[in-house]
Parts: C-alpha cells; sequence; structure tokens
C-alpha cells in the first residue's frame, strides 16, 4: 500500500505529534517560527484511510540569487524508521521537496545505534588506548538501526561524517547523553548521581542557593551569562533576540515547551539554563554560568530542580544533548562530559545526519550553507 504525502497545517501537525509518545523539539510546527532565515513546511504522510502517520519538518534556506533550497528536517521525520520497505516513506518526500526546488535533503534519522552506561564511558575515559567514545565497548547495540543505514545507503543516502575534532559537526549531535526516568522513582534517580554530585547539590543547598523559574523578562539576565559562558568555553553565541524568539514561539504553542530556570545566591545570579519539553522526552537545552562563586554549585543545583520537574511532568527521558566523541584529556570539551555522565544514565549513538543529493553541483555548497545557520 502506498502512502500519500502532502503539505499539513500546523494544527494537523501538532495533533500528530501529541499523539506520539515523543519527538524532537525541532520538529514541532512552532520550531520553524524560531528560524525565520528558513521557510517552514509541515509534511505529512497519509494511509489509504486518509490518517496521517507519519509528519515531518522540514526547513528550507534559499541559495542566494536562484531559487534553489537545502531542505533540512533537523533530528527527523517522525515516520516508521524500521519499515522494511522505508522507501516507500522517503521517495514521496523526495520528490515533494525536488518540486519544492531542494537540491539537496539533509536529515537525521531518531533511531540509537549504541549506548553506553555511565561507568562505561567512565572506563572509557581512564583507558589511554580509547581515543574516541566509539572505540570503546558499548554496554548495548541496535541491531535494527544497522539495517536501517543498510537502506538508506541502498536508497542512495550519504551520512554526513562529523567535520569537527570535538565530534560536533555542523548539524546536530549524533552523541547525546541521557538519563532515562520512566519507571523510576526521584529516589532512585537521585541515587543514579555520582558522589560528587550528590555532595555538590547539598552543598548548594546549604549555602542557600535558590533555583527558581524565570520569563521572558529574565532572557536578558539568562543572556549575560550565556555570552559569559561563550567566551569561558571558546563557541559563538547566539544574538538575544534568538532566545526572545525561542521563547515566544515554543510558549505560544505550549505553555511548558519551555522553560527558564536562575540559580540565586546572595542577589546574584550565578548560572541560569532553558529546559524543552515535547510529550515524554525533556531536554537540557542551553545552560550558562559565571565564574564567580563556583564553589557554592550553581550548576548542579539547577540541574538538579530541572530534574525534579521533568519528572514531575511524568518525563521517559532527561537529555543532556550534545556531548563530545572525543576523550582526549586536551580537550576541553572532555570536562562537560564528565559533568554530564555525573548524572548517571548513558550515552547515546544516534544514526546521525544523512543527505540526499537532488542536483550534485549545487550539492557541493551544501557545507558553506550549512556553516551559514542560524
Amino acid at each position: 500500500m502506498s502512502l500519500r504525502l502532502q503539505a499539513i497545517t500546523r494544527d494537523e501537525h501538532l495533533a500528530f505529534v501529541r499523539s506520539r509518545p515523543s519527538a524532537s523539539h525541532m520538529q514541532v510546527p512552532s520550531w520553524g517560527d524560531v528560524k525565520p532565515d528558513w521557510r517552514a513546511e509541515s509534511l505529512g504522510w497519509f494511509d489509504g484511510q486518509g490518517r496521517i502517520v507519519g509528519a515531518g519538518l522540514v526547513l528550507m534556506r534559499p541559495l542566494p540569487k536562484i531559487k534553489r533550497y537545502l531542505a533540512y528536517l533537523p533530528e527527523g521525520p517522525v515516520i516508521d524508521w524500521h519499515a522494511a520497505d522505508l522507501e516507500r516513506w522517503l521517495d514521496p518526500m523526495l520528490a515533494h521537496l525536488k518540486e519544492r526546488g531542494a537540491f539537496t535533503v539533509k536529515m537525521g534519522p531518531p533511531v540509537v545505534v549504541r549506548r553506553w552506561s555511565a561507568d562505561a564511558v567512565k572506563a572509557a575515559i581512564a583507558d589511554p588506548a580509547a581515543r574516541r567514545l566509539g572505540d570503546a565497548e558499548a554496554t548495548t547495540y541496535e541491531p535494527a538501526a544497522f539495517e536501517v543505514a543498510d537502506r538508506l545507503r541502498r536508497m542512495g543516502w550519504q551520512r554526513t561524517e562529523a567535520d569537527s575534532e570535538d565530534g560536533f559537526a555542523a548539524g546536530q549531535p549524533r552523541y547525546v547523553f541521557q538519563v532515562p526516568f520512566a519507571g523510576r522513582s526521584l529516589e532512585e534517580i537521585q541515587q543514579g548521581l555520582n558522589q560528587q554530585w550528590r555532595r555538590n547539590i547539598k552543598k548548594a543547598d546549604k549555602a542557600g542557593v535558590k533555583v527558581v523559574r524565570g520569563g521572558y523578562d529574565d532572557l536578558p539576565a539568562f543572556y549575560e551569562l550565556y555570552a559569559e559562558t561563550a567566551g569561558r568555553d571558546r563557541f559563538i553565541p547566539r544574538p538575544l533576540p534568538y532566545f526572545q524568539r525561542m521563547w515566544n514561539a515554543l510558549t505560544a504553542e505550549d505553555p511548558d515547551r519551555m522553560r527558564l530556570y536562575l540559580a540565586h545566591h546572595d542577589g546574584e545570579i550565578l548560572a541560569a539554563a532553558t529546559m524543552l519539553t515535547v510529550g515524554g522526552h525533556v531536554w537540557y537545552s542551553y545552560g550558562a554560568s559565571t565564574s564567580r562563586r563556583r564553589e557554592v554549585q550553581p550548576n548542579n543545583a539547577i540541574q538538579w530542580r530541572m530534574m525534579t520537574d521533568a519528572h514531575e511532568l511524568g518525563t521517559a527521558v532527561y537529555d543532556f544533548r550534545g556531548i563530545t566523541d572525543t576523550l582526549d584529556e586536551s580537550n576541553h570539551l572532555l570536562g562537560l562530559l564528565r559533568f554530564k555522565v555525573g548524572a548517571g544514565g548513558e550515552a547515546v549513538e544516534y544514526l546521525g545526519e544523512w543527505d540526499f543529493p537532488l542536483n550534485r553541483v549545487l550539492h557541493k555548497a551544501l557545507d558553506l550553507y550549512m556553516s551559514r545557520r542560524g
């Protein structure tokens, strides 16, 4: 039975997402409003009875002077990735996007390949022979993911290789760190934290650190810390209007889609973080902190408050987002990996991002335009 694909309304798209256990926060209609430099369109897959059985948010970025587009489905689409006839899902999408003027289609299948327990990650960091996380023996493998990859290659899709030594490529992270919450009490989750995390949470509480939820008017305070963090950790910060647009777009769709948390101590904000929620999946999205008074441990305090609130929401997964896959002690991102591993949980490898060149000449310009993404 063939599937029919067509553009759908935002309401239809959102209703489908809400019918699923979870979907990426980059696959909800409002994410298109966060990216004004891209033209957003919601796509729906329909079965023979006219029911929506899949959906995707595609972002289209134009090449200058000609009406050709890079079509991007970040961490999507939301379809049956393990279907034996995967081309039945993807071929109509390619045809539709080609008609829309796409020269390349890029997507990020939300398919897990391997998982490493926190103990396995710590052992890999301590192993001088392991240069990257992928070199270490995984705790669990997902054989079906390799079948998906084989099907994509046979269809002509090409996996985008990471172009950064620290494992962070131009697209979405291939490696993330997640703490499973499903079926676990808050006490069990707390017991999964390492001793340093538990000590730091107690130390913050004893020092009088107070974590509160903020709102739109608190975004400039968050941004001040975020800009300081960018300078310290050597990354280019997004502008304040990006976060203001993100807040307005996401909370208009769902009041709990985006939250802001602030850690106060003696009248000063020492740390701040954003949290995103779609269905049973919660993401720690952006974090920021000052170098001052780090001894009162505001970062652990803010994470524990977010984890507590996520558990109260009934989340199945608390997601720390991207981690580096390099285990080199000289890499400045290794400290961030250690911090996330301290929360328990597991490192997770996804299938990565894949390209389908619809026009091979224009496809060569892909890296240039991906680097300009905002």
